[in-house]
């Protein structure tokens, strides 16, 4: 069992909330002076430098470029992929003892530098300061945990019953190869990572390419593990995803992907990628995420946990709640409560003190929020926000403001499909059976809440609801906010492929595949 984190927890336990404040302030300063800097892809271990690179531009101000990274192309991603390659053997081979010592290195030196990193985080993809750092917190706990299980698991080799006298057997579960990574903009350090981390300590190589949006935090993870184990066994390439994940998806020395983004872009990878044989795909592609709030809920913990869970990081989070299903009874007093709440928000620059809600993420997302909210205001009734702000403070960045919707029919498409917006559906039930089966009409599956204060309504929640991570009661967030090593992320149905989450402990498994040994001592 590992100690988690809880950097802001243990703050306020030990009354340091200023010295924390303070931390992450001296943190933003500094990083003012490496802003606009040049980034490389690392390649066999080696940097290298691009002629054409893109700027990776502040959300919450466009005229801050925080970085500059290669636009690889097809070429330099071949390149990456053989170097990975080449590498597989000797890090395959190294002791799974020597591979937990590495990552619990990297675990350490990221404890330390974490302020540094949580407002890398802050900077370039728009989390508030305590979301950013709960983000770090759960980056060193995945490099913790899976050092944990590789080693509780004794390097995934058990000996079994021997088949007769004269036999000695056992099982191993053995690294695939080359893995491909494809991480998201949400959380650039925690998936990135803990993806990369789930390949990388079970022996396999891997090519890491993070998304365009938010590219700094997965290099500061790759910079710091590169020179401590085989050249090339990690390798980043930045750029377009119509080339650098093309190409991995594509390539036939690539044996495995793990992939975090869209069900449009997943399931089309994961088609192509098992096109021709069968190779593992782990994925995690989003949700409509539900939350039940009953007639006997305290509307007090209901709708903290609903406000948090659709509004915190603009819910852009696979995890977010988008959809809520009250009680007929209590509808007009949730709503009443909810929407007190959510205007009391603080709309912001992200790294501030006291800001809650930052931008969205880029202008494909701010125009996808505009379309939403004219489809809202034809077929239902926004309650609240609706409004891409633009003026003052808010003119060089994406904000809007977070928005609540009634009034719309189940089969809606803002009620069916993932936004990844600060965008809230509202949806009264007269019975609780009801309430179950609209929550699961959905091709989605990853995270659902329930208010009550009745033990058969959670428990037939429990039993009956199509979710993978699921709460009940949780004022600090109703549907987001899992801890490694406790509450497992995992996707069902459209949410995922592989049914195993991450943080969990059968994760690394899916990385591994299984080798029966048999040694015959007969003369």
């Amino acid at each position: 069992m590992i100690e988690n984190e809880n950097t802001w927890a243990n703050a306020i336990q030990t009354n340091s909330q200023d010295q924390f404040h303070k931390k992450f302030d001296s943190a933003l300063e500094s990083l003012k002076n490496e802003f606009g800097k040049q980034y490389p892809l690392i390649i066999g271990g080696k940097e290298i430098f691009a002629e054409k690179t893109f700027d990776v531009r502040s959300p919450s101000d466009t005229r801050i470029i925080l970085a500059k990274f290669p636009l690889a192309t097809k070429e330099q991603t071949y390149l990456a992929i053989n170097s990975a390659k080449q590498s597989f053997a000797k890090w395959s081979t190294t002791s799974y003892q020597s591979r937990a010592k590495t990552f619990r290195e990297v675990a350490d030196q990221f404890s330390e530098e974490k302020f540094t990193l949580a407002a890398i985080v802050s900077l370039e993809n728009g989390k508030n300061r305590l979301e950013a750092m709960g983000e770090l917190d759960e980056t060193i706990d995945f490099l913790r945990f899976y050092a944990d299980q590789l080693e509780s698991q004794k390097g995934f080799v058990n000996v079994t019953k021997n088949a007769n006298p004269n036999e000695k057997t056992q099982s191993v579960l053995k690294p695939y190869g080359v893995w491909g990574i494809i991480s998201p903009f949400n959380f650039p350090s925690a998936i990135a990572i803990g993806m990369s981390s789930g390949a990388l300590i079970t022996g396999n190589s891997v090519v890491l390419k993070p998304a365009s949006d938010t590219p700094w935090s997965a290099f500061q993870f790759v910079n710091a593990i590169y020179k401590k184990i085989p050249a090339g066994a990690i390798i980043i390439v930045t750029g377009e995803g119509a080339i650098v994940g093309q190409t991995i998806v594509e390539s036939k020395d690539v044996s495995g992907i793990a992939f975090t983004g869209s069900k449009q872009v997943g399931l089309a990878g994961f088609r192509k990628f098992t096109n021709n044989s069968p190779k593992p795909f782990i994925s995690e592609m989003g949700g409509k995420n539900p939350v039940i709030v009953t007639q006997s809920a305290d509307l007090e913990k209901a709708t903290d946990g609903v406000m948090r869970a659709a509004f915190g990081y603009g819910g852009q989070k696979c995890s977010a709640c988008s959809r809520v299903y009250v009680q007929k009874q209590i509808a007009p007093q949730f709503l009443e409560k909810l929407i007190s709440k959510t205007q009391n928000l603080k709309i912001g620059l992200p790294w501030e003190k006291d800001t809650y809600l930052g931008p969205i993420i880029n202008d494909s997302a701010r125009k996808k929020f505009e379309s939403a909210v004219q489809l809202a205001k034809k077929d239902g009734k926004i309650v609240f926000g609706g409004e891409i702000l633009k003026e003052g403070m808010y003119q060089n960045g994406y904000y809007v403001k977070p928005t609540i919707v009634s009034n719309l029919p189940q089969d809606h498409k803002l009620v069916r499909e993932e936004l990844f917006l600060p965008f809230l559906c509202v949806q009264e039930f007269e019975n609780f059976e009801h309430a179950i089966k609209e929550a699961n009409d959905s091709e989605y599956g990853l995270t659902a809440g329930i208010f009550s204060q009745n033990r058969n309504e959670i428990d037939e929640f429990f039993s009956k609801i199509e979710a993978g991570v699921t709460y009940a009661n949780r004022a600090q967030s109703a549907t987001t906010g899992a801890m490694v090593q406790s509450q497992p992320f995992v996707g069902w149905k459209n949410s995922g492929i592989s049914g195993k989450g991450a943080g969990g402990a059968y994760y690394l498994t899916q990385f591994l595949r299984e080798q029966t040994q048999t040694v015959c001592n007969e003369t």
